[in-house]
């Protein structure tokens, strides 16, 4: 059996490496566009802030060795244009200009998402960047290198954005951030929020909201940001323009065979990973998922999500029946000192998914009162009036957020209620938090509203 994968990074090469683990004489064929495979692409802001790193410090594995230890045959620089499900054909052309086909008997479609830029005059010269693949990162390297950027323009201000704001901070630069929209975050609890915009601009990092970018104007070599006025957005203009708006799925491939779209447009998988086409599947940031929570279909793009729906595949590919339970959309940022985190839905998600959601924002300690070092954590967390049932939670502090948000992620997938989360036995000593747990704390005063 001939199994093709299209895309070589997260899912299409743990989908890969596990089926050939599975089923060593499986015919396994990846198709990757680019030059680069199994790449941290999460450690890209954090490798740029460092101008003394090699991109290719996040190499997790080179195409080499999957070629030469895993069997796998891996052909990069080719890009796939089209499938064909009905004789089971995939085509495209390779770096050579070479056309190719090549038949499948299933096929992963693993296409990952693409930054996303807006069709507005000026965002097409040099110095305008998006950061989503590794030749991202390096072009950005080189650039600052290159060219002695001082001031920089990100529009933009989610997840990648903000650590794209620290790494250039690191490194020295100025830094404007603009957005349309007249609030950090909209997500996330507003005071919340409000600790995390305190934190940007007390490193500098100046905030514009409510103000959108109708053009990019050349001004002698350098790029000014300009509103639907034709006004300047700042005080002045760039040397480089970090493009943050988010991504999307790369899904058109999919559109395009005729395939079930889901949410957001990404492709539409059932709990198997399997398309709307026999013998067709997809995974990763091209691919929906269920919600743990309101059970119905999200596009959450997220690594671990990628690399699990990667193995799900090749298990039920080999024969083995797999079936995903889900996501809760839980994440985790660093902002400058700040630990940003979440999982569940906000109180607007929510409403939406047919809740009545009642809240409360409690402010906690990271270690126990007596203890030195200890900082505040604020904790939002959201419950169904109804039921009982805990939503979701989010997380703002200096230590103690990143890995106390899975105790809650947890807590989703159990589909725990807020009674239940707070009969939880959770570690304590005093180096590490209070008898009284911060997210213990948040559910006994929520049980109080419930």
């Amino acid at each position: 059996m001939r199994f093709v994968i299209i895309g070589g990074d997260a899912a299409g090469m743990s989908a890969a490496s596990r089926a050939k683990r599975l089923d060593p004489g499986l015919d396994v064929i990846v198709l990757e566009k680019t030059a680069d495979v199994s790449y941290s692409a999460c450690g890209m802001p954090y490798n740029i802030a460092d101008p003394e790193r090699s991109m290719d410090d996040l190499v997790v594995r080179p195409a080499d060795v999957f070629r030469q230890k895993s069997g796998i045959d891996l052909r990069t620089r080719h890009h796939v244009t089209q499938i064909d499900p009905d004789r089971g054909a995939v085509a495209g052309t390779a770096d050579n200009g070479a056309a190719f086909e090549i038949a499948y008997d299933r096929l992963l479609i693993a296409t990952g998402a693409a930054p996303m830029v807006p069709d507005l005059p000026g965002f097409d010269q040099t110095g305008v960047m998006t950061l989503k693949s590794l030749d991202h990162g390096r072009r950005i390297k080189a650039f600052l290198k290159d060219r002695g950027v001082r001031r920089a323009l990100i529009i933009g201000m989610g997840y990648i954005a903000l650590e794209m704001g620290e790494a250039l901070r690191d490194r020295g630069i100025e830094v404007d951030m603009v957005k349309p929209r007249p609030a950090l975050l909209p997500w996330m609890e507003r005071r919340l929020a409000a600790e995390v915009e305190q934190e940007l601009t007390g490193n500098q990092v100046r905030l514009h909201f409510g103000r959108k970018v109708a053009s990019l104007q050349n001004d002698d070599g350098r790029l000014r940001a300009l509103d639907e006025n034709a006004a300047p957005i700042t005080d002045h203009p760039a040397d480089m323009v970090l493009v943050a708006m988010g991504v999307k799925p790369n899904s058109e491939l999919a559109a395009r065979a005729g395939l079930a779209l889901g949410p957001s447009n990404a492709i539409a998988v059932d709990r198997r990973m399997r398309t709307s086409h026999e013998g067709i599947y997809a995974a990763g940031d091209c691919a929906d998922a269920y919600h743990v929570v309101t059970n119905g279909r999200t596009w959450i793009p997220l690594a671990l999500r990628a690399n699990r729906g990667g193995w799900a595949v090749a298990d039920n590919v080999c024969g083995q029946v797999v079936d995903l339970p889900g996501v809760a959309g839980t994440a985790v940022f660093k902002v400058f000192g700040l630990q940003v985190a979440r999982t569940g839905l906000s109180g607007e998600e929510a409403s939406e998914s047919g809740f009545d959601p009642v809240s409360v924002t409690i402010v906690s300690h990271s270690r126990a009162h007596a203890h030195p070092g200890g900082s505040r954590i604020h904790v939002h967390m959201i419950g169904d009036k109804h039921s009982g049932r805990l939503l979701g939670v989010q997380m703002v502090g200096r230590e103690g957020v990143a890995h106390r948000i899975n105790a809650a992620a947890v807590a989703l997938h159990a589909a725990m209620s807020v009674g239940q989360f707070l009969q939880c036995d959770l570690a304590y000593a005093p180096p590490f938090g209070g008898v009284w747990d911060p997210l213990l704390v948040a559910a006994n005063q929520l049980m109080k509203v419930l």
